[in-house]
């Protein structure tokens, strides 16, 4: 792993060199593609730095044992020097992990209500809304593609676009069935319901990304309508494609425009089909590895919104946070966060199994 590190360093080293050529600094494509090499690189060779000043140290402390007067500073100064030591090789193998190449994408976000009628409806819009929330303050563009509302103000489902760096690395461990226990509003007896909404998330492939055969997609308009098929846009805008091999649909209707619908419906279909794809090639390299943290599952139950207890539950990795009010605000990066973590512990303990 040190001749490994040894080498991103002296890649680091050459690209900040090469940086500050006159030549590459005028070639604005170039420098552009080595400031991102750079950035990629630079916190492996930060970390490998504090390493190698840890081991330094520690060496130090090792020569000054030997003396009786300094041995229990000595003492002190390596075990500290020791424990920075091994605190940043564990940091050094999760940044030396295998990058998902899609952690840099921006993330398409299907919401449909299940079980539960108007109640699942209701909180699938509450998930919409918190979704929202959290990319705002991430400071992420959400653009809403398709809506299919119903007359109370649920939402049976939803198509929406969240546009901004590291949007997918952050949010792709939302796929699956969330779980909602409350009174919902229309509860006269003051009865506690469980329904359930599904989320998919979904990388944002462009179709050169993924390539769709056009004699395989069939391609209709119609109007776009509101909620209780109330129509909103006279002219026949929105768009349906059907991906006749595998009959996926997807619809868009937010664009006045037939052209800007028809242009986000394939970005969505070449999405879908590209994630529906990875995941027969994951599993068929790692079958073993399909109910870890992060794949997705849209039939896994992996989360319990309990409003009376006011508690959240992520069932992959038995967490219960007793802040609902503040998650379905969009605070999640909590959540987020031991999702992350448990993630690269899964992957940590392959690499290990494997070497």
């Amino acid at each position: 792993m040190l001749e490994k590190l040894q080498q991103i360093e002296e890649k680091y080293e050459e690209t900040e060199r090469r940086m500050q050529e006159p030549e590459v600094y005028s070639d604005m494509t170039l420098y552009t593609r080595l400031a991102k090499e750079q950035k990629e690189l630079h916190p492996i060779v930060d970390a490998y730095r504090r390493w190698k000043k840890y081991n330094s140290e520690a060496e130090e402390a090792q020569e000054l044992l030997s003396d009786p007067e300094m041995r229990d500073m000595a003492q002190d100064e390596l075990e500290n020097a020791r424990f920075g030591m091994e605190k940043t090789e564990q940091e050094i193998k999760i940044l030396l992990l295998p990058q998902d190449p899609n952690d840099k994408r921006n993330v398409i976000f299907e919401i449909r209500g299940g079980v539960g009628g108007e109640e699942s409806a209701l909180f699938a819009h509450d998930l919409y809304r918190m979704y929202s929330m959290y990319a705002e303050a991430k400071g992420w563009k959400t653009d809403v593609v398709n809506l299919n509302e119903t007359e109370l103000g649920g939402i049976k489902e939803i198509s929406f676009i969240i546009e901004g760096e590291g949007a997918y690395s952050r949010l792709k461990f939302e796929s699956g069935v969330h779980r909602v226990q409350r009174v919902p509003d229309t509860e006269s007896g003051g009865r506690i319901h469980t329904s359930t909404v599904t989320v998919a998330v979904l990388p944002e492939v462009e179709e050169v990304d993924f390539e769709i055969n056009p004699a395989d997609l069939q391609i209709d308009t119609f109007r776009s309508t509101g909620a209780g098929g109330q129509k909103v846009n006279k002219t026949e805008s929105a768009i349906r494609i059907t991906h006749i091999p595998t009959g996926t649909v997807v619809e868009c209707q937010d664009e006045r425009s037939q052209y800007k619908n028809k242009d986000r419906a394939m970005k969505i279909l070449a999405s879908r089909l590209y994630e529906a794809e990875r995941q027969k090639r994951d599993a068929q390299i790692a079958a073993e590895r399909r109910s870890q943290v992060g794949t997705g599952m849209r039939n896994e139950r992996i989360r319990t919104y309990n409003f009376p207890q006011g508690r959240v539950t992520d069932h992959r990795i038995n967490l219960t946070l007793y802040k609902i009010d503040q998650i379905m605000d969009g605070d999640l990066d909590e959540l987020i966060d031991a999702l992350v973590t448990a993630d690269q512990a899964e992957k940590l303990k392959a690499s290990e199994d494997e070497s």
